[in-house]
Formats: structure tokens, sequence, C-alpha cells
């Protein structure tokens, strides 16, 4: 079992329950899912670029990623509805959990100039939405074999009702935010 589950069963629960007085363990806020998405502009003129961006985020992932198309045409970004973007991954159980502790305990303190996430990141709904300009911070991308650092946005989707309860959460999940 993942070491951030066992915590999240042994000590988030109970100190959620007593921070929101909650009367029902089904009321405390978890995580739900981990949504993992990279796009780039040059998967446009170059298709190598998409199967590299997706070996690189199913090594950090563990899953296979799928490829993500553009939703409707943007003539200003010479965009037609359909042309492959980027690609994304969601994490659930397991895998979400251990990939929430590599991003924490490893990836983030790799950040240059790191000084803690934002609080206020929040979308009113207690999901979590951060973005990385380098993948090269998880330690399962070699720096020598990377043709072009891309950037990625990682999403912590919870079933917290407001920000102050998915903040909470995280927060005692290790999520480091900045004071």
């Amino acid at each position: 079992m993942a070491r951030l589950l066992e915590k999240y069963r042994k000590e988030v629960i109970p100190a959620l329950k007593a921070q929101f007085k909650y009367k029902n363990v089904m009321q405390v806020p978890k995580m739900e899912k981990i949504v993992v998405n990279v796009s780039t502009a040059d998967a446009l003129t170059e298709p190598k670029v998409l199967e590299a961006a997706q070996r690189e985020i199913a090594a950090i992932t563990g899953q296979r990623p799928v490829i993500t198309k553009a939703k409707k045409s943007i003539a200003g970004f010479k965009l037609r509805e359909g042309q492959k973007l980027g690609v994304a991954v969601t994490l659930r159980r397991e895998k979400m959990y251990e990939f929430f502790d590599r991003l924490i305990n490893l990836a983030l303190p790799r950040v240059r100039d790191f000084r803690g996430l934002s609080p206020k990141a929040f979308d009113g709904k207690g999901n979590y939405t951060l973005g990385l300009k380098e993948q090269i911070v998880f330690p399962e991308i070699n720096y020598d074999k990377i043709d072009k650092t891309r950037g990625m946005n990682i999403t912590i989707v919870t079933t917290a009702q407001n920000d102050d309860e998915g903040r909470a959460l995280l927060a005692h999940m290790g999520m480091p935010f900045r004071q």
C-alpha cells in the first residue's frame, strides 16, 4: 500500500475530522484523481515531439498517456479542430498516491529557486492546479536523453466542498505551501 494512503487513513482523516467537525468519516475530503497534462505548440509542425512527450510522461507517471486534440479551430494560432496538441494522463488510486508522493518529496524540492507553492491556485471547489516549467525535476527523466525541456500542468482533483477544505487536505498530506 502507498505510504501516503496510509498517512491519509491514520493521520489526515482524524485531523480533518477534528478541524472541520465532521460527524461522519465519509464527509472528510479525499484526493480523487491527478491529471498530468503536457501541451506543446511544436506538435503542430513536428509529430515526433508528441512521441517524446508521451515517453517522458509515461516514465514519470508509470501509465501510458492519451493524445489530446484541439476542440475548436483558432485562426490566430493556426490551429484546426482535431489537430494533435499534447498528451494527458489521469492517475487514480495507488498510482495517484505514488505520483503525489514523488511530486512533493522528490520533484518539487529539485525545482530551481523553490520557495513553496502558491496557496491561491485553487478553483473554488477545492481542486488545485500547479505548473512545472521543466520535466527534468523528476528523477525518472534522464537529462542527456531529452531533446527539449517541456512544462506540464498537474491538477489535483479532490472531493472537498470549498478551497479551505482542499487546502487543509493537501497541507496535511504534505504539500509545501508558501507561508
